[in-house]
């Protein structure tokens, strides 16, 4: 068994325009005094990094790497989450998406999707520049609209959809490839990747490309009722990335997992700050030690309740109380009588 990498943060719910978090210098100063020796960077945000300069040169990374060094930190992997959003996207979410773009390509779908192509073309260069072997994204979604089937879906349809998102993606897969860099995927309601049977159907369109590969967020799959812990057991040789973040799901008589078009903290399901929902940590932490997942556990804050501050403070020693150091021997090793085939026929009494 291994043990996993951590506390690390997503600093993607942080960075901003006031300090700390308006520069990715100063952000990792805070999260190492929180605790945290990891930061997840979302390259969208020209305060955590240039991404440019990162995908085009070695020196800027290397210096990236030595100021957060310094504050006992280092990036864990690059996350391209709203740009691979726009590889994908249905017409009714054209004018929202348009947001997570420059605003030269707003109203024109096909130069954001090569923008956001790009985008994640640029970050497997710089996660090779900076070492890291692992770059986190969303699939965008073709066909989310139809996912509750009334009116009926035409035949075909979902099939389409996922032939399409499959053509999109298998270049930057290769892509991946070229740089050594595993391109792990956010299953998550919005994104036509978003339980284990739609990612079983992408994969087959990308003919199980070796790169394309998972990032397991339990809280995700609290919200859908979906069994979080199986869902490690059919999919961890794929699971490369872990977003610790809880949730819980409470339906009532008035709202069940749809949510009823509410706030998030009048929803059935809600993300919750780590230790105030219902997610198995220890169950999880257990099984993905069992399947020596050796990757790094990033904290991903959404809360509806909980200030962000707070959560991050709580969240470094929760993830750092979870982390399981694994064994180096099995606890009975004291009582061992010795092995061997001559041994085990003795103890069989097969050489009487």
């Amino acid at each position: 068994m291994k043990t996993m990498k951590g506390p690390a943060i997503f600093l993607a719910q942080y960075m901003g325009d006031e300090p700390p978090f308006d520069h990715y210098e100063r952000a990792a100063e805070w999260a190492g005094g929180l605790g945290f020796c990891g930061v997840q960077v979302p390259t969208w945000d020209a305060n955590a990094i240039d991404l440019d300069l990162a995908a085009t040169s070695k020196d800027y990374c290397e210096e990236y790497r030595g100021k957060m060094a310094a504050f006992g930190v280092e990036p864990t992997e690059l996350s391209t989450h709203l740009q691979g959003q726009l590889v994908a996207v249905h017409p009714a979410y054209d004018q929202l998406f348009d947001g997570f773009a420059p605003k030269e390509v707003h109203g024109n779908p096909k130069a954001r999707m090569e923008w956001g192509i790009d985008q994640v073309r640029k970050s497997l260069l710089a996660s090779r520049n900076l070492g890291l072997d692992s770059s986190v994204t969303f699939s965008g979604a073709l066909a989310w609209p139809y996912m509750y089937p009334w009116p009926p879906r035409p035949a075909g349809l979902v099939d389409e959809a996922f032939a399409e998102l499959a053509r999109r993606w298998r270049p930057l897969l290769d892509v991946a490839e070229d740089c050594g860099v595993d391109l792990c995927f956010e299953i998550h309601p919005g994104e036509d990747l978003h339980d284990g049977v739609t990612w079983e159907r992408f994969l087959d369109g990308v003919d199980h490309h070796p790169r394309a590969n998972i990032l397991y967020d339990p809280s995700h799959f609290v919200l859908q009722g979906l069994d979080y812990l199986a869902f490690i057991d059919h999919y961890h040789e794929r699971i490369k990335m872990f977003h610790v973040k809880d949730a819980e799901l409470v339906c009532d008589g008035r709202v069940g997992v749809y949510g009823g078009y509410q706030d998030w903290q009048d929803r059935a399901g809600r993300f919750r700050s780590l230790g105030d929902g219902q997610t198995d940590f220890i169950s999880i932490f257990t099984k993905l030690a069992n399947y020596n997942f050796d990757g790094w556990a990033v904290l991903e804050w959404e809360c509806a309740y909980k200030d962000n501050l707070v959560g991050a403070a709580e969240g470094a020693q929760f993830i750092a109380d979870h982390i399981i150091p694994v064994a180096s021997s099995s606890f009975d090793d004291f009582a061992d009588s010795g092995s061997g085939r001559e041994a085990n026929r003795r103890i069989l009494g097969l050489d009487r």
